[in-house]
């Protein structure tokens, strides 16, 4: 039970670890974010900046070095990041789905082994579900592990749009075990794959938004990997360490979402009271005064559903119907929100000096990152119906 003095505990924590990001956006991600993305450059000073702060260790528990934030606390920050830039927010997100899953499935030997590296962000990677030929439905996967004796296995196979792909260092690798079993998810399994002789980065994939983060296709080619690199220890639990990492990147997504939105709504604000026409600012015509109201509208909601789906994982609960909702809600608003925004600008709006176009290209991103907005709808109904059994 939590009790007043702890909850005071809460929020000044809260405050001074916000009150720090708020800093270090202004100062080291503001000034560069517009020229870095237009280039398509990775943020090395942001991403060592970011180290120093303890960002990459924002979910481990303290005991391994970690800042142990609260989920609640964790999406507000991914929020902020997300408003100035929110390609610096993909960095963490891959990172910690993949500290997550340590955290919560790797054994204890393998979270004294890699939690402590993973916060000081010593080493950093990122989350290597998708192939080229499956998407969704990761039951399908290719990439197989053969085991070679009784403490090593062997990686073929090929995964694709992996964010940290290049600059990472380790991977939360699904891949299957046993291609003949049944159900197919008995299978599949997850080693923490470090780069090395086998394992590369074959090329950079180039993308309409979200630059400045590189995204990359992985090979392993007769990849050899230890026996105590497989995640829990045990063959078969690959989909259900997927899974419990999936929650919190959903959870990233959905505040990015906001992030965006808010950043949206922002601009479009700030411009309807400096652009006028006949005779007027902008802001004045009802035309632009209906689009703001929705603007506005969608962002609080979008929060909400956040905050929402976060406290349910704050308090240990099953969270994919809170977490799918709040995906699905938060995403669609930065979408119709840079879209609007883009509108309310005009031309300008169409033009690279203006944060908006960043904006525009970036939001649609969010409705297909960690799982599409359809996949989410179905998620959703099927939790529903699941809840109110007749």
């Amino acid at each position: 039970m939590t009790t007043a003095t702890d909850q005071a505990r809460h929020d000044e924590q809260e405050r001074m670890i916000l009150d720090a990001v708020d800093k270090f956006l202004a100062r080291d991600v503001a000034p560069y974010a517009q020229k870095l993305e237009h280039d398509d450059t990775w943020p090395a000073e942001i991403v060592e900046r970011m180290k120093e702060l303890g960002l990459f260790g924002c979910i481990i528990p303290e005991e391994y070095g970690g800042l142990g934030l609260a989920p609640s606390t964790y999406a507000k920050v991914i929020e902020r990041i997300a408003t100035v830039w929110m390609s610096v927010s993909g960095i963490i997100n891959s990172h910690l789905i993949m500290a997550r899953i340590v955290d919560k499935m790797g054994t204890p030997e393998q979270k004294r082994r890699f939690l402590p590296k993973f916060a000081s962000g010593e080493v950093r990677g990122g989350l290597a579900l998708t192939e080229p030929d499956t998407g969704t439905d990761l039951q399908a996967i290719r990439t197989h592990a053969r085991k070679d004796g009784n403490s090593a296995y062997v990686i073929n196979g090929t995964k694709t749009w992996i964010s940290n792909g290049i600059h990472g260092h380790c991977f939360a690798l699904l891949v299957k075990t046993d291609p003949e079993a049944n159900p197919r998810k008995a299978g599949i399994s997850m080693f923490l794959a470090e780069k090395g002789p086998g394992f590369r980065a074959s090329k950079k994939l180039e993308k309409l938004g979200y630059k400045g983060i590189d995204s990359a296709e992985l090979v392993f080619e007769d990849f050899q990997i230890s026996a105590d690199n497989l995640i829990g220890g045990i063959e078969g639990r690959g989909m259900e360490c997927a899974i419990s990492g999936l929650e919190l990147g959903r959870l990233n997504v959905a505040a990015r979402g906001v992030g965006v939105a808010q950043a949206a709504l922002d601009e479009a604000v700030k411009y309807s009271q400096q652009r006028k026409t006949m005779g007027k600012f902008i802001h004045e015509h009802q035309a632009i005064a209906l689009k703001l109201a929705d603007m506005v509208t969608r962002v609080t909601a979008a929060r909400l559903l956040v905050e929402n789906a976060a406290k349910a994982i704050d308090r240990g609960e099953r969270a994919d119907f809170e977490a799918g909702m709040a995906k699905l809600f938060a995403t669609e608003a930065a979408l119709e929100n840079a879209t609007e925004a883009m509108r309310i600008h005009g031309g300008y709006g169409y033009s690279k000096e203006f944060i908006v176009e960043r904006l525009y290209r970036d939001a649609p991103l969010l409705c297909i990152g960690e799982g599409t907005n359809e996949i989410q709808r179905l998620v959703i109904s099927r939790r529903l119906i699941e809840k109110n059994r007749i």
